[in-house]
């Protein structure tokens, strides 16, 4: 009674261990997690062979498959003379079912040995003529499919198995794509141990283009060619830290970064407003340099590392979406920032703390209104449509024409700019943005009013008001123009 599980090598029966050919020749019968392997043909002539390749064909996704072989498994292990259950390759690489039968195995009493293989990995190196001590991924094909970014460092070369037809290659490719470039060089590596071994270089985009994938490919995907990965930056960040390092950025602190994080994060905002993709990629990257070296600092602090800032953050959009990472129905935005809302308050636990806890004093004005309104909004508190919220702004334009005194002027004037942000938030502007984009239309018409006058050789005091309003009118007509021709152009490379 027991359970032997045997790895049957990458592909070429020379591979086989003695071990397991030993056992194999001991044995009366056999069973295959699948029969499509090319090592199958090779076993002794005597043994019984059972596969469980109907189960593939009975069950809608390989972890159901992998369950069901598991547990058959060690019904056959409870039997007298157990059961030999064969798996290609090496039993613990890439062997969803062996770890299923690892975990029901101690529960039903039973003893589980197992006999090592190769596996697709040493086949794979020998082929591609890399060695595994540099730092190489091994991936599993299927797991990367299911999901959007992998789980991958870039600065390292990776292996990933079971990419075994184009379903498999599609979502692999489109996985990939989240983190490498479409055009990032690959290898197929097929048939690795057999005796017609073949390596092709392809473009990653071209990945699922291929008509020859099977169980036995494997895919490899370099290192990207300059160091892009989070660990190489903190990596960066560290060793400027670090004694030797760089004098200012070892001086540094929580506090005296302050400013630099506001500067950076303005700038990211002016590279959105400017529709500047090149601008906003460098102006992210120095806001994440901020980011990472706060984090740096507290590590050196001892008071929290990167690690426990990306993992509460992960944790927090998990737990805070439960529409997509639970059972939770949410169809609208409303109801994702109601169901937000009621997350959050809960996490808190204390149902007396106040909705606006944790908006930062030091808001610009503009956005912490907003962001007032906004949480209000949340729990009901709203207008029902958005006429009463201009009539609202008649009313205060109104009461500030009214105001008899400097103080009553700047209550009344405060509630004004308040609901122009209501308005804003029902129109779904951002009146940071509205504004910031308002002030830069301001300094280039008026600096065209200043090179114009320049050009005449005219100083500005000199100018009267309807020349320079007429100055002001042509710079807004060239924006109108500009903007009209940028459309055009936009439609032109979509037709294209």
């Amino acid at each position: 009674m027991g359970i032997t599980i045997i790895g049957l090598g990458p592909g070429d029966e020379r591979a086989l261990t003695r071990g397991a050919w030993d056992t194999l020749c001991l044995a009366e019968e056999l069973y295959l997690r699948t029969r499509h392997h090319p090592t199958v043909e090779h076993l002794p002539a005597h043994l019984t062979l059972h596969t469980f390749d109907e189960l593939y064909e009975q069950h809608d996704s390989f972890a159901d498959v992998y369950d069901a072989i598991a547990q058959e498994v060690v019904r056959l292990g409870g039997r007298p003379q157990g059961v030999l259950y064969g798996v290609p390759g090496h039993p613990l690489v890439g062997e969803s079912s062996v770890q299923r039968i690892l975990a029901l195995a101690p529960a039903a009493g039973l003893a589980v040995r197992l006999i090592g293989g190769l596996s697709f990995v040493e086949a794979a190196l020998e082929s591609l003529g890399i060695d595994a001590l540099d730092g190489i991924q091994i991936a599993d094909g299927t797991q990367i499919a299911q999901s959007h970014h992998p789980w991958l460092n870039p600065d390292l070369p990776a292996l990933i198995a079971q990419v075994y037809n184009r379903v498999v290659a599609s979502d692999v490719k489109l996985a990939l794509m989240n983190l490498y470039h479409d055009d990032h060089p690959v290898v197929l590596v097929q048939g690795a141990d057999g005796p017609v071994p073949s390596r092709r270089k392809i473009k990653l985009y071209e990945l699922d283009w291929q008509d020859d994938l099977d169980h036995l490919t494997t895919l490899y995907v370099p290192p990207v060619e300059r160091r892009s990965s989070t660990a190489a930056f903190q990596d960066v960040i560290a060793r400027l830290r670090a004694p030797g390092g760089c004098p200012w950025d070892r001086e540094q602190t929580h506090q005296s970064l302050q400013g630099n994080l506001l500067e950076e994060t303005y700038e990211v905002l002016a590279a959105i407003d400017a529709d500047d993709p090149v601008e906003l990629c460098e102006e992210l990257g120095d806001l994440l340099l901020q980011i990472v070296l706060h984090a740096q600092i507290a590590t050196e602090e001892a008071t929290f590392k990167a690690v426990d800032v990306l993992q509460g953050i992960t944790a927090k959009m998990e737990r805070r979406h439960p529409h997509v990472f639970g059972d939770a129905q949410a169809d609208d935005s409303d109801t994702v920032l109601r169901n937000w809302e009621q997350i959050k308050r809960a996490e808190r636990g204390d149902p007396h703390r106040s909705l606006f806890e944790g908006i930062p004093a030091g808001l610009p004005a503009l956005a912490q209104a907003i962001a007032l309104q906004r949480r209000a909004a949340r729990v009901g508190f709203d207008w029902d449509a958005p006429e009463p919220v201009l009539a609202k702004v008649a009313e205060e334009v109104g009461e500030v024409q009214q105001a008899d005194d400097a103080d009553s002027r700047l209550d009344e004037f405060g509630d004004l700019l308040f609901s122009l942000v209501n308005v804003a938030r029902w129109m779904e502007i951002d009146p940071e943005t509205a504004l910031r984009r308002a002030n830069q239309r301001f300094a280039t018409r008026f600096q065209h009013i200043e090179r114009s006058a320049a050009d005449a050789g005219r100083p500005l005091e000199e100018m009267t008001i309807e020349e320079m309003d007429a100055l002001w009118e042509q710079a807004k007509q060239q924006e109108i123009t500009m903007r009209a021709g940028n459309q055009e152009e936009a439609g032109d490379h979509e037709k294209a």
